[in-house]
């Protein structure tokens, strides 16, 4: 089972399991682009996070170890949410004991678990497989429209050759990122 690493923060260079299949990890380099303009915007510190499709949760324990105070991860695969407990283990030894993150994770639909959430987050990844259906993505952001806190980000990650998420009206389109065949929509609330 292959490995990435912690960029930075208290698990910065912590090496992580990746599932064997059905996953695509956030490059290196994608994730040190993004978290360097989240900590430019102080998006990080005390903040709730979700991270929606997690594979290996590298992007919420990524947050986690920059500051985010818990972070919730959701994947339908079981062996992914196998992965991503393990990997938030791992993480959580490294975190001072003053600081400990709560982190959960369900193995279940992202539809399933927003169906039923209801706790506002600061900070929110949807990094789903590229060949999502685009209506599913449009209905997942209509349900994520309330779930998110009033100065809160979301981050949804995409091929490049993408369309355009349809948002709520609850967001707007703040700005997108290109880094190669990856394409980053950032949303925040209307």
């Amino acid at each position: 089972m292959a490995g990435i690493r912690i960029i930075s923060g208290f698990a910065g260079s912590l090496t992580i399991r990746v599932p064997n299949s059905g996953t695509r990890p956030t490059s290196d380099r994608v994730r040190e682009a993004l978290f360097s303009a989240l900590e430019a915007r102080d998006a990080m510190d005390g903040a709730e996070v979700l991270d929606l499709y997690s594979g290996s949760g590298a992007l919420g324990l990524e947050a986690v170890s920059r500051g985010a105070v818990s972070a919730v991860f959701v994947d339908r695969s079981a062996d992914a949410a196998k992965v991503c407990r393990s990997n938030a283990k791992i993480v959580s030894a490294a975190a001072p004991k003053s600081a400990t993150p709560r982190i959960t994770v369900h193995a279940q639909s992202v539809g399933a678990y927003l169906a039923g959430a209801t706790v506002p987050f600061d900070l929110v990844f949807v990094d789903p497989p590229y060949d999502l259906p685009e209506a599913e993505l449009t209905s997942n952001l209509q349900a994520l429209g309330t779930l998110i806190a009033p100065d809160g980000i979301l981050l949804v990650e995409r091929s490049s050759r993408s369309p355009e998420p349809q948002l709520p009206p609850e967001l707007e389109l703040l700005k997108k990122s290109t880094y190669g065949e990856t394409l980053v929509w950032w949303v925040q609330p209307a």
